[in-house]
């Protein structure tokens, strides 16, 4: 996900190369009836209008609403019904017969989720699921990757204790700050704990004077926002988490606790107890068996990661892991949708996996599906 500006240069041709060998050599539609399975659910976060700046690490997190518009028409336009996650649960463990369907959900309960994705898609009369992290919502909980974003876009060296250089990290150029931020998300989500992740983004803030209240004011709901959309039938309130922590990184009482003070917080707010479930980060580090197995107890209907690819029959028996297509910003194509809904570069990217474990490759096919917040 993260690099310098040449490497993600060079990863985005090779992702465009691939989805258009895809196409031209009709591969994708040749293995469809193999690797479509029976729906998919579609993972976005912001949508909003694209921004004019150079650096933006966190563009994969933002599609257009027009794009937005774009992916629900050409998903139907492949013979798919867009429906709720509640009835795509069902039909995933009922059997599907020839029926295909997809499920739009929202990541973490952003403002435009409704000030310009809910017109959108009231408009396409689309249901979809918000997965909102309560503590988010309550201004208690950091948008430490957006902070980090702001702080590096606002200086030319960060002065980092992790950096292991004693003058800060640089970065001047757009190049230096891609560098920069992936060093410290590198630092911040792997080699810290969580607890420590989010006293250094503090302390950071503090530094340089980032309100970190303040931007989730700026870019998350209220809760009257969040009861607002929650109103709609269209509209499904998931849980998140409270404090958007990754859960396999902490131990299972933390990780439990954290899980039902969100439900707790959801449904005190909105006077629902919440059926459904993202895995905050939802990637390999991010999640484990341990962590399913807490939110079986706890009582959900299903649990979404970020583990690319479409559902299959097999999905259903494990519900607390169900994987999801992501809807990237930097591949805002209708075309890439039609590439989706084919399983085809899922099924791809598991083969390379694969292989890699066995024969120690490296596949370009993992540059499709960066991780997420």
């Amino acid at each position: 996900m993260f690099g310098c500006l040449e490497r993600m240069g060079k990863r985005q041709n090779a992702v465009s190369h691939a989805f258009g060998v895809l196409e031209k050599t009709g591969l994708s539609r040749l293995l469809a009836p193999f690797t479509r399975g029976c729906g998919a659910v579609f993972m976005m976060h912001h949508v909003r209008a694209a921004r004019p700046d150079a650096f933006q690490p966190n563009r994969h997190l933002e599609i257009t609403p027009e794009f937005l518009r774009l992916a629900v028409e050409r998903t139907r336009a492949n013979g798919y019904e867009i429906i709720a996650l509640d009835e795509a649960i069902d039909l995933l463990k009922t059997g599907y017969g020839d029926q295909r369907y997809a499920v739009l959900t929202f990541d973490d309960g952003y403002r435009d989720n409704l000030e310009v994705a809910y017109p959108v898609l009231k408009d396409l009369q689309a249901p979809f699921t918000v997965f909102v992290a309560s503590g988010l919502v309550d201004r208690t909980t950091e948008l430490w990757w957006v902070a980090l974003e702001r702080i590096i876009a606002q200086n030319d060296e960060v002065v980092f204790s992790g950096s292991g250089e004693t003058g800060g990290v640089p970065c001047r150029t757009t190049a230096e700050k891609e560098a920069c931020f992936k060093r410290l998300v590198n630092y911040l989500t792997l080699e810290v704990s969580e607890p420590d992740q989010r006293k250094i983004i503090r302390a950071l803030c503090e530094y340089y004077d980032v309100d970190l209240e303040a931007l989730a004011d700026e870019l998350v709901m209220n809760w009257d926002e969040v009861r607002q959309l929650a109103s709609d039938p269209l509209v499904t309130i998931g849980a998140h988490t409270h404090d958007h922590f990754a859960m396999a990184r902490l131990d299972a009482g933390a990780a439990r606790a954290d899980v039902l003070k969100g439900v707790a917080r959801l449904e005190q707010e909105i006077g629902m107890r919440p059926k459904h479930f993202a895995y905050p980060y939802g990637y390999s580090h991010a999640v484990s068996p341990r962590d399913a197995n807490i939110l079986r107890e706890v009582g959900f209907a299903s649990s979404v990661t970020t583990a690319p690819g479409v559902l299959q029959s097999v999905n259903a028996r494990e519900l607390m892991m169900l994987p999801r297509v992501s809807l990237n910003g930097h591949f805002q194509d209708p075309a890439v949708v039609d590439q989706y809904l084919t399983g085809a570069p899922f099924a791809l990217y598991r083969a390379a996996r694969w292989a890699a474990s066995g024969f120690g490759l490296r596949s370009g096919f993992s540059r499709l599906f960066p991780s997420t917040r």
